[in-house]
Parts: structure tokens; C-alpha cells; sequence
């Protein structure tokens, strides 16, 4: 199976361990990946901030940059997510909005491409550790991928997994929100460390790098024991 790294900014420039993890596990996997090094952001950020005619040209060229691709897969729900926005940015466009709706068809998260299409949900992963799972807002609530990480976590050897509480609630990141509202964002995210530790896990999981980045910037300030994992990086361990 070919399948095409949609990689995103922030694992591009901020953390290539977790790229790399999750072309090593997939390729474990028997699939055989490629990474157009033309792709560039998604224009989400741009897009959510109202600037849609400009985000639009950031667009065309990542629907040009994965046109040859059979499946894409992203290590970031909220990437994936902004890939199936592209056909309604593009409703009613004669050229462009076919074009949208074939790599949104075509997108997947990491966790949902290895469930949902390869079928699989033991990846033969070994971590001993006490660990939750922050459940990240565009993925559950926008994509609709709730069960694919948690059926792969509960295959993982060694892994003891306790419930994050408040799971449903924001890490206080939402891209420029953490910039625009800081002190609303920073509450958020000392809320979330709270509930982290309140599980006594030695391991914090997420599927999206934007909220590690976030809760693990909160908590490396707090020099809280804590140790904080991409999902890939998890799945990645033997």
C-alpha cells in the first residue's frame, strides 16, 4: 500500500522524532511511503483567523502536492481535518473544488488509517509505564476519531493506561488562540497538567502535536515528572 506523509508544520520544524516514528511504524506495516518535500502549511491558521482568500493559495498547492497520492496519512487530527475543510472552501470552483474533495476522500489521521484501513490495532509496541491520553478538540470533535487510539494503546505491552479527567476539555492551544487570548490559554493549560496529575501517570500521550507542545511546554515550566509522547512515538517502541 502507498501511502503519502502528510507530515505538518509544527512536526516538520519541531518535532521530526515523531515523523519519523510514524513512517517507521508504517512501514513496519507494509506500507510504502514517499514525502513530497514541496508540501507546505495546510493554511489553517490563516483560514481560522478569517484570512480565507489568502489561505486559499497555501491550499491549491498542498491539493497540487498530494494530487498523486493513493492514501495521505497525518500524525495531526487537526491537519487531516483541515484537508476535509478544503471542498467547502473551494464549493462551486469548476477546477478546484473536484480537486479538494479527491484528497479530502484520501486523508486520513494516523490512528484511523492504521484501524480503519489496514485493519490492524496491534502494532507490536512495548512501553512499561503508567499512562492517560489527551484527547485533542479537532480530532474527536471535528474529525470524529475517538476509538482508533485507544484501540491501539490497549494492545501495547506493558502500558497501563488510567483515564485522563476532563478529557473533553481544551488544552488551551487552538493554534492562534494561544497567542490571541494568552491568559485564558494558560488557565486552560494549567487545568489540564492538574488533571494529568491527578492520574499518577508517568507518561502523557497525545495525538496531535500542537496540544504536546502546549501541555508539555506547561509542564517542563512546572518541572513535573512527567514524560510526554506523540501516540507514533508510543506505537514505535518494541
Amino acid at each position: 500500500m502507498k501511502v503519502t506523509l502528510f507530515a505538518t508544520c509544527l512536526v516538520d520544524m519541531f518535532q521530526g522524532d515523531v515523523g519519523k516514528a510514524v513512517v517507521e511504524v508504517l512501514e513496519r506495516l507494509g506500507c510504502d511511503l514517499d514525502f513530497p518535500e514541496n508540501q507546505i502549511c495546510c493554511g489553517q491558521p490563516a483560514y481560522n483567523s478569517g484570512y480565507v482568500k489568502e489561505s486559499k493559495n497555501a491550499m491549491r498547492k498542498m491539493i497540487t502536492t498530494f494530487e498523486h497520492a493513493e492514501y495521505v496519512v497525518s500524525p495531526s487530527g487537526s491537519c487531516a481535518y483541515m484537508f476535509k475543510e478544503y471542498p467547502e472552501v473551494f464549493k462551486g470552483d469548476p477546477v478546484w473544488e473536484p480537486k479538494a474533495q479527491a484528497l479530502a476522500n484520501k486523508t486520513y489521521e494516523f490512528t484511523e488509517f492504521i484501524v480503519d484501513v489496514l485493519k490492524i490495532e496491534d502494532v507490536g509496541a512495548h512501553l512499561e509505564g503508567k499512562a492517560t491520553y489527551h484527547t485533542s478538540c479537532h480530532m474527536t470533535r471535528l474529525l470524529g476519531v475517538t476509538e482508533a487510539p485507544f484501540k491501539l494503546l490497549n494492545q501495547v505491552k506493558g502500558l497501563q493506561y488510567v483515564e485522563l479527567p476532563g478529557k473533553d476539555r481544551c488544552c488551551g492551544f487552538g493554534g492562534t488562540f494561544s497567542v490571541k487570548m494568552g491568559n485564558i490559554s494558560g488557565a486552560m493549560v494549567n487545568e489540564k497538567v492538574q488533571n494529568v496529575e491527578e492520574t499518577e501517570a508517568d507518561i502523557l500521550i497525545g495525538a496531535d502535536a500542537g496540544c504536546l507542545i502546549n501541555i508539555g511546554g506547561r509542564i517542563n515550566r512546572q518541572s513535573k515528572p512527567i514524560k510526554v509522547m506523540h501516540i507514533a512515538e508510543v506505537l514505535n517502541c518494541r
